[in-house]
């Protein structure tokens, strides 16, 4: 299992060529308190870059773009009653996806944990 992370400020842990995705503490932080995630369906096939989602915060709305390219094989529906998780635990379980990857080599475009650790300074 390896993890990975975006200039978006998402991260992924891969496993196989499933991977988990969600948003970085960083991030979190940044938004501020999370009062709404619009999120795609289960079926919803993705290209790395292309918007996947949208977190609505009391400071502004941000769009999820995909790290790589993809298809969602399940959604954290918990989201959807309890936005405000992203706030609390953006590294764990309060995760927005699980999806296929379509081309691992993307992955290699991606930071480690130092990487992006370096990125945010």
């Amino acid at each position: 299992m390896a993890t990975y992370y975006s200039e978006e400020h998402e991260w992924l842990t891969v496993e196989g060529d499933t991977a988990t995705l969600g948003i970085t503490k960083h991030a979190a932080e940044q938004l501020g308190e999370v009062v709404f995630v619009e999120q795609q369906e289960v079926g919803d096939e993705f290209e790395k870059d292309g918007e996947i989602g949208v977190i609505e915060s009391v400071k502004a709305a941000s769009e999820l773009y995909a790290p790589v390219d993809g298809e969602i094989v399940e959604v954290n529906e918990a989201l959807a009653d309890n936005p405000g998780a992203l706030n609390e635990d953006p590294e764990g379980e309060a995760w927005i996806y699980k999806v296929k990857i379509a081309d691992p080599s993307q992955l290699e475009d991606l930071m480690d944990e130092a990487g992006y650790k370096a990125f945010i300074g």
